[in-house]
């Protein structure tokens, strides 16, 4: 976002063994997965990251780790950014994304 409005967004599918991720797992690869993305605009840059997942804020201070979680924790530790928690009835924009249908994103941009 730039002041105060959505100019990019990311998605992909899941793939066979994805499906079988916690929601925690699928959250934090949702979040490496957009830094990926974007990380020749992020890298080197402060970012903060805002997640309706309470416990994804306390990823780089949890003990006990998956295998799969310690190697995207390596991933994150490159990166200067904020893992923020901000409930899902007060993160406005995204569920006014997601509701739109591809029809009303071009009748918004006229």
């Amino acid at each position: 976002m730039q002041r105060g409005r959505v100019i990019a967004y990311v998605s992909k599918q899941l793939k066979v063994h994805q499906k079988n991720y916690s929601t925690h797992d699928l959250e934090l690869a949702a979040v490496v997965f957009t830094l990926k993305s974007w990380r020749h605009y992020l890298y080197g840059v402060h970012v903060d990251v805002f997640t309706d997942h309470k416990s994804l804020q306390y990823v780089f201070t949890q003990k006990e780790l998956n295998l799969r979680q310690r190697r995207w924790l390596e991933f994150l530790k490159d990166y200067d950014m904020n893992v923020l928690y901000l409930p899902g009835k007060d993160n406005v924009v995204v569920d006014a994304l997601s509701k739109l249908s591809m029809g009303s994103v071009e009748d918004a941009e006229e």
